[in-house]
């Protein structure tokens, strides 16, 4: 697939609402939905919610690490998700925060971004505190395949801020992150194939931080949403005039529904937040 993959997704969150689900099957909701905690559970999970939510919502967002937990066998099962997703025709975003340097961040790149890889993605999460710069080879990639990443810029969690928070040079570490992103995307216009990892819960940190998040040409993927207590009005408090943006990742709050009423319940948070975008 070639093309500007932040412009594809934007597309898709005009038409269907912008909201990306998270595929999480971890032990609790594996029970919840009658189903063991196994590899062949977490098939099973994944294989509804795709089936449920597949061409109905922007994204689908499998978490790597729920899969990688049952071995081999989890790894096959999240391949099944990754090709069930394309399938659909619904973009999937894999949730894996890689980050590393030279032919290691290469061969990371290669696995989830090279066109018919076994794990291929339309786009990953990645860390970027060995560097931005380190990610190159993974944006290299998923320029010249039309896929895309999300750059951890701005995360929620307490441990997060001694990081991201922290000043070089008169500039926070999140706000270097942001303008090296949108350096990368200036060349495709309005919207481009590099995307960040905003919390939906950091309150006024945006704005403290002075992060120009409108100017980075970012599609601006923000957990937080729903169960972990992000709201609709906290968007707007944190991404401002970026709101236009932001692709609300969104799990429990859906998941929770179970098999029968996950459609509902995405289509309830995308209804919500078209109202505040």
């Amino acid at each position: 697939m070639t093309g500007n993959f932040g412009a594809r997704l934007a597309a898709e969150m005009a038409l269907k609402g912008p909201v990306c689900v998270g595929i999480d099957p971890h032990a609790r909701l594996l029970r919840e939905w009658g189903l063991p905690d196994s590899a062949d559970g977490v098939r099973e999970f994944s294989r509804r919610v795709v089936g449920e939510l597949g061409g109905r919502v922007a994204a689908l967002k499998p978490q790597s690490a729920f899969y990688e937990r049952h071995g081999s066998a989890g790894i096959a099962a999240l391949e099944e998700t990754l090709a069930a997703c394309r399938d659909a025709g619904t973009i999937a975003i894999l949730d894996v925060k890689r980050g590393d340097i030279g032919s290691t961040m290469t061969a990371y790149a290669e696995a989830y971004l090279a066109p018919g890889a076994p794990l291929e993605a339309d786009a990953i999460t990645l860390s970027p505190f060995l560097g931005v710069g380190s990610l190159a080879p993974a944006f290299e990639l998923a320029v010249a395949g039309g896929k895309g990443v999300f750059v951890l810029a701005l995360t929620s969690n307490p441990e997060g801020a001694a990081v991201q928070h922290a000043n070089s040079g008169g500039t926070s570490v999140a706000a270097q992150v942001c303008a090296h992103v949108g350096e990368v995307n200036r060349p495709f216009g309005p919207v481009g194939p590099i995307g960040l990892v905003v919390g939906a819960t950091i309150g006024p940190a945006v704005a403290g931080l002075r992060l120009d998040l409108a100017g980075t040409g970012s599609i601006l993927l923000a957990p937080g949403v729903g169960a972990q207590g992000g709201t609709p009005a906290d968007l707007e408090l944190v991404f401002g005039d970026a709101i236009g943006r932001v692709l609300a990742s969104v799990s429990r709050s859906v998941l929770g529904a179970g098999p029968r009423g996950l459609a509902a319940a995405a289509a309830d948070v995308a209804s919500a937040l078209r109202e505040c975008g």
